[in-house]
This record gives C-alpha cells, structure tokens and sequence, in this order.
C-alpha cells in the first residue's frame, strides 16, 4: 500500500517541486500545469520516434527547460503579466498537443503502445525523490539555491549585491518546466499509453502543495502525498452507493482548497517564514 501511495504521488512532488523552485523566484508557476501536458504527449512522442522511453522522456524535459526558458524570456523582454502568460501557455499546451495528435496520427484521443518498453513505476518514484533531495540541497545549501530565494524576496537588495532576480527567474523557469514535464511523462508511463485530459488538473493541485508544504522542498513532498492519499481514497470508494463520481473526482482538487485555506490560516497566526 506505501509502494503504491509513493508511486501514486513521485508525479505530483516533481511538478510540485517545480512550482516551488518557480515560486521561490518571485513568480507563481501558473504555467505547470501546461508543461505537464506537453510532457506526457511529447515524452510519448519521442519514446515511440526513438524507441526508448528514457529518451523519450529526456526530449521532452529538455524540450520543457528551453520552452520555459523562452517564456521567461518573453515575459522580461515584454513587460507581460506573467500570470497571463502561464494561461496563455496551459491554453496554447492543450490545442497545440491535440492538434499535433491529429495531423500525426489522425485522431484526438489515446494513442495506444507502439511495442515499446514501459518503465516500472518505481523507477519514477525514485527519480521524484532524487529530486527532492537534490532541490533540498540546492536550495537550502548552495550559493545559487540561496541567491535564487534573495531574488525572489527582495529583487532591488539583491540586484544591489550583483545579483540578477530576472536571470534567476528564467533559470527557475527552466527548471521548473523541466520537472513538471518529467511529473507528465510519469503519469503517461504509469498508463501504458497517452490519453488526453490525464493530467488532470494536477498541476493546480501542485501549486496548491507549494503552499500547503510551507515553501519548503520537504513540505512539498509531503503535500503531495496527502494528495496522492486521497486520490486513491476517492478511487477506492467509487462503488460506495449514493456518492455521485464527479464529486470523488473532484476529491483532490477539493481537499487541495482546504488544505490551501488552512495552511495559509496557520502562516499568518503563527507568522511561518516563508
């Protein structure tokens, strides 16, 4: 049961870690949700080009890390809301994915296992929790790790000590597009086959994780797994006569406003550093 919650849940901490390390720069990650669904199309994409789904799923984070890049980019050089750009760009993620589904393959929904190798899904619970790991040391024990925090929470003071908040924000960016597409190739890999609308919504539930985790890396984690647990909650009573299906579906999402209003009850009654 433990195995199964952990495995459930390493796609959650790696978007959620993503959110955080976005947030830490001083910019909501709006956008995970959008890099997510481009993950799991395009890490299935590339598995079924090269055969691999290593490769695959490398392609498509590294594909993710430039794109989130350049969204970075195009946010600094233009002056944009980057709360509308992450819209704009969980939008564009959708029709572009589904409109490339159709002119490759001639549909809109599942795209069925070519005959290659799926990954267990312990090999994603690993990768999440080396994550977590290395976040937590890069975060809290590095120079950069520390100078990304500084810019995030005072850009004039750190930009007097040489230190450049928008540099940081696209490396974070980057970064955090890069872990929400490994969380969608997880979710991809873990069904056998890519199906469209499988993200979910998760990436909402990721930011939400940032929050109720009190914006640290292990927090976050541990946010995630209480997602996660109720998620299978909701699966595990489907049968339960009287409980319409929608409002199981929505259990997560639900649990995530609560936890949300409460973890931010609790910041400001006992004044929680951030």
């Amino acid at each position: 049961m433990i195995e199964g919650l952990l495995n459930n849940a390493a796609p959650l901490i790696m978007a959620g870690l993503g959110a955080l390390i976005s947030d830490l720069s001083g910019a909501l990650g709006i956008f995970i949700e959008g890099f997510m669904i481009s993950g799991a199309f395009f890490s299935w994409i590339f598995a079924i080009w090269t055969g691999s789904a290593f490769l695959g799923t490398l392609l498509s984070a590294m594909l993710a890390a430039a794109a989130g890049w350049g969204l970075a980019r195009y946010v600094r050089i233009s002056g944009a809301n980057p709360f509308i750009a992450g819209l704009a760009l969980n939008l564009a993620a959708s029709g572009i994915t589904l409109s490339l589904s159709a002119v490759w393959f001639g549909t809109k929904g599942v795209l069925l296992n070519p005959g290659i190798s799926i990954p267990e899904q312990s090999t994603f619970t690993a990768l999440a929790f080396a994550c977590v790991i290395i976040a937590a040391i890069a975060i809290n024990r590095t120079v950069p790790g520390l100078r990304l925090r500084a810019s995030g929470l005072a850009p004039e003071a750190a930009a007097s000590k040489g230190i450049s908040h928008e540099q940081y924000r696209e490396a974070a960016w980057a970064m955090a597009a890069f872990l929400a597409a490994l969380a969608g190739a997880a979710l991809t890999f873990r069904v056998g086959a890519y199906a469209p609308g499988g993200i979910a919504g998760r990436g909402w539930i990721a930011l939400a994780a940032v929050y109720l985790g009190f914006r640290k890396v292990w927090g976050v984690a541990l946010a995630a797994i209480i997602f996660s647990f109720a998620e299978r909650i909701g699966f595990s009573i489907q049968g339960i006569g009287g409980i319409p299906a929608t409002a199981l579906l929505g259990l997560p999402s639900a649990l995530a406003l609560v936890l949300y209003s409460l973890s931010m009850w609790l910041r400001g009654k006992h004044d929680l550093p951030a």
